[in-house]
């Protein structure tokens, strides 16, 4: 198995001075690309055998510029290696899409946009994944409150903010187990 150095070396030098290799930290590699070449470097890394998308996130760094990171996990079957690419961009930007290179990552980027306003260029369906359409807000900015916010569609969505409370889908605890909500119990004892 090529260590990864072997991987990764190659790759940084063709677009040197646009990834930042970040320091390895607890086994992890991560690097910071710069959102002009991000598209080409994960292209390249997808070329290089990181043939699985596991997951694509995004970060609120609210009083920073860029405010947003946007942060893709990778996995190479053949070599078994992860590597974490963080992206910047700001409040109003944009980053291009990489449904081409991971078909996968149309869902995933869905909810990144859903969730976190960010928008994916080039998308083949940039619609929202878990709000309903024409909702006004993205839940995970850090500005959105905890409790939520009021709203005007009853049959669709709480019509005043949730209590604090452990949220709104938390039923208080009850003296019969029966009357709250499932747990998991452990398996009895023969």
């Amino acid at each position: 198995m090529p260590n990864s150095d072997d991987l990764f070396s190659p790759l940084v030098q063709r677009f040197e001075g646009k990834i930042t290799v970040l320091p390895v930290f607890r086994g992890e590699t991560t690097w910071a690309v710069d959102r002009s070449v991000v598209f080409e470097v994960l292209q390249a890394l997808r070329t290089a055998g990181f043939d699985y998308l596991v997951d694509i996130s995004s970060v609120d760094n609210s009083e920073s510029s860029p405010r947003f990171e946007v942060v893709y996990e990778l996995f190479s079957y053949s070599s078994l290696k992860h590597l974490r690419v963080k992206c910047a961009i700001e409040e109003d930007g944009d980053i291009p899409s990489v449904t081409p290179i991971w078909r996968t990552a149309n869902w995933h980027e869905r909810e990144v946009w859903d969730m976190m306003g960010i928008r994916f260029a080039g998308h083949p369906d940039l619609r929202r994944i878990l709000m309903w359409e024409g909702y006004p807000y993205h839940p995970l900015r850090k500005e959105f409150p905890l409790e939520g916010k009021p709203t005007e569609m009853p049959d669709i969505a709480f019509t005043r903010p949730a209590p604090l409370e452990g949220g709104p889908f938390v039923t208080a605890p009850a003296g019969n187990s029966q009357d709250r909500e499932p747990q998991a119990r452990p398996p009895a004892l023969n």
